[in-house]
């Protein structure tokens, strides 16, 4: 049987941590930033983690391999 293929789409957006947590960069900081305080895009910088619900369908379809 061939290797298992991830979903690069979901590979180029995730990645795991050491304990097997799904990482991913929050979204609202890419443009129109004037209108948004100091402290959501400081918020917004930082990487985020994904409930546990979503992460084990993640772990399982899009990164087989992660």
């Amino acid at each position: 049987m061939p290797k298992m293929k991830s979903k690069r789409a979901a590979a180029k957006r995730f990645s795991l941590t050491g304990s097997g947590k799904v990482k991913y960069k929050k979204m609202n900081l890419r443009h129109i930033l004037t209108k948004k305080d100091k402290k959501r895009k400081r918020n917004l910088r930082a990487a985020g983690i994904l409930s546990e619900a979503d992460a084990r369908r993640m772990r399982k379809q899009m990164l087989p391999y992660g």
